[in-house]
């Protein structure tokens, strides 16, 4: 507990939930660091793509940037308008299901809790990249540089959104610090003449290149778009007026982000940048630019350091989803619970685990993520647009036209570029096919148990009263202990129908047994039972059962199991545990009660 403390800090009262929400300061580092952050290997992606033809294709990058930048604008434009329309946040969930239905909303839901969970791998293992650039002798470690951080980032937010926004917003501003002074000052190397590259003309004609390789580094790089929902996603984690703020910060998310990514995109082509293996784009740049020193390691440091905390975007939406879908029967209870610090404590920890998994299992390798990655937020971008084109045609309110249009080509355009992934890069999101449908069938299947539960257990309180019956208390007993006594003394306390029952291997322990027991005389029948196979837990059942059958009309049947607690942990370890497997054992028995009654040793 006192860790618990020192990690997580003191419990909040539920009434100081209305302190934890977020200024627009505050708002930008948390939920736009994951989409700030992807200006870090945005820019990287298409020239991935594009260097497989060689250096002379790499001016392609500048009019695929000016696209992504351009899809960057119309999706602003139309998160800023769901924003409004659904003021609660949910985001592409709430869309799709308020105006596609609710297939469409768990399809959304899912893609997004699947983009959440990638997000903090890719973030944690780009993280990594950075960190390996600059000291490349730890690139062997690179798995556990990324489980450290995930855990790290995992107990920040375990603290509490407002605590762990005044945490980032430091090391948030200082990235977008570093990356301006990064273009401002390769801006005024490139034009005093200091770079000697040398790169390819724009317009150059190059062997090889086809549409399909163009649409390829297109769509990677708009993994530089992952993360812009983020904000529509969570607007009840704002300040009021909260979607007043939240319109403003997407707004001024989306300025920053577009000029990093345009102005690390023009420094690539004017540094002639190709990508390496061992060294991040950023950090050539940098290298180029101010050399490797105190100025390059500041802004290698930072761009480790957002790369880690983009996690956190998910971390503040993933527990939110998981909240709505939660209350709409889609997901386990656990996650409407807050925890201690009026956080969502259930999808915090249970984000961390599984992108832990994820990063163990592609071994921290940053770029086998992220295809999937994009896929993951696109669908939901798609369905989410899609949505609130159906909603201005249903609704039609006083100028609906410019937004219906607006949706309508973000929806196109993010349709195509869904299409683009999935085409182009098969054999990288397959999974896709196979663990969404996997999601959507496990909602389904929780919604249909709580539906059926709620069937199950409504009561007709006009009706229905409780029945009246008698009480037959069974005892299993080990001998004539303590223990035993302080259970007996509990039965009698509610009942006279008490049995004791004592399962022995030989006719010597059985007789020994029912003689001690006559001595003793508690006031309570023994029956005593053979076992030939040394088995405690059959013997006893098959008694239970004949009891169970023989008392269950006019009865209830109460099994009183006795144990003792130890004082130390380490003791239990020196007992049979057959009072917890014959618990276990009889759990699910249909009609039966089970009671565990403690003795607490002293010594």
């Amino acid at each position: 507990m006192k860790l618990k403390r020192l990690l997580i800090g003191r419990p909040m009262k539920s009434h100081e939930l209305a302190e934890e929400k977020l200024s627009k300061l505050k708002a930008l580092a948390v939920l736009s660091s994951d989409a700030l952050s992807s200006v870090a290997y945005g820019t990287e992606q298409i020239l991935l793509v594009l260097v497989t033809v060689g250096a002379a294709a790499l001016w392609y990058s500048l009019p695929i940037s000016i696209a992504v930048l351009g899809l960057l604008t119309i999706l602003i434009l139309s998160y800023r308008q769901t924003i409004y329309a659904y003021p609660m946040g949910g985001g592409a969930y709430i869309v799709a299901k308020d105006n596609l239905g609710v297939p469409f909303g768990l399809v959304a839901g899912g893609s997004l809790l699947v983009d959440y969970i990638l997000t903090v791998a890719v973030s944690s293992s780009a993280g990594t990249d950075a960190i390996t650039s600059a000291f490349p002798s730890l690139h062997g470690h690179r798995v556990f540089i990324s489980l450290f951080m995930i855990i790290v980032i995992t107990l920040l937010n375990l603290r509490g959104i407002t605590e762990s926004a005044s945490i980032l917003m430091y090391p948030v501003y200082l990235f977008v610090l570093a990356v301006f002074l990064l273009i401002i000052g390769g801006a005024v190397q490139y034009m005093a003449g200091n770079i000697h590259a040398t790169p390819p003309a724009i317009g150059t004609v190059v062997s090889g290149m086809s549409l399909f390789l163009l649409l390829k580094a297109f769509s990677s790089g708009c993994s530089a778009l992952t993360g812009v929902e983020a904000v529509s996603n969570a607007i009840p984690n704002f300040m009021a007026p909260a979607e007043k703020n939240a319109a403003k910060t997407l707004v001024i998310m989306g300025g920053i982000l577009g000029a990093m990514f345009i102005g690390i995109s023009l420094l690539a082509y004017g540094f002639g940048i190709a990508p390496k293996p061992n060294e991040t784009v950023v950090s050539q740049i940098a290298s180029a630019t101010f050399g490797r020193g105190i100025i390059y390691y500041f802004i290698q440091a930072v761009t480790a350091l957002i790369l880690f905390l983009a996690a956190n975007t998910a971390f503040a939406a993933f527990p939110l989803l998981a909240f709505m879908l939660a209350s709409d029967r889609f997901m386990p209870n656990m996650f409407m619970v807050r925890g201690d610090r009026l956080g969502f404590s259930n999808g915090i920890i249970v984000l961390g685990v599984l992108s832990g998994l994820l990063i163990i299992a592609s071994k921290g390798e940053t770029e086998s993520l992220i295809p999937l990655y994009a896929v993951g937020v696109f669908i939901p971008f798609t369905l989410s647009q899609a949505g609130m084109m159906k909603r201005w045609i249903v609704k039609k309110p006083s100028g609906w036209i410019v937004p219906f249009l607006i949706n309508t080509v973000g929806m196109l355009t993010t349709l195509t570029i869904t299409l683009i992934f999935l085409i182009t890069k098969f054999s990288q999101v397959w999974m896709i096919f196979l663990f969404l449908p996997a999601v959507i069938f496990i909602f389904k299947k929780i919604n249909q148990h709580y539906h059926a539960l709620a069937d199950e257990l409504r009561l007709d309180i006009d009706h229905e009263k409780p029945s009246k019956k008698g009480s037959v208390i069974v005892i299993p007993v080990g001998g004539i202990t303590q223990v035993v006594r302080n259970t007996i003394s509990y039965a009698q306390s509610l009942s006279d129908n008490i049995i004791a029952v004592y399962v022995g291997f030989d006719d010597e322990s059985l007789h020994r047994m029912e003689k001690r027991w006559d001595e003793w005389n508690p006031g309570v029948r023994l029956i005593v039972l053979r076992s030939h196979y040394r088995s405690i837990v059959k013997p006893l059942t098959k008694f239970i059962d004949t009891v169970e059958w023989k008392t269950a009309e006019t009865d209830h049947v109460t099994i009183m199991i006795p144990y003792f607690v130890t004082r130390h942990w380490w003791q239990n370890l020196l007992h049979n545990q057959t009072s917890l497997f014959l618990r276990a054992y009889l759990f699910a028995k249909e009609n039966v009660k089970i009671a565990m009654v403690p003795y607490y040793l002293k010594k």
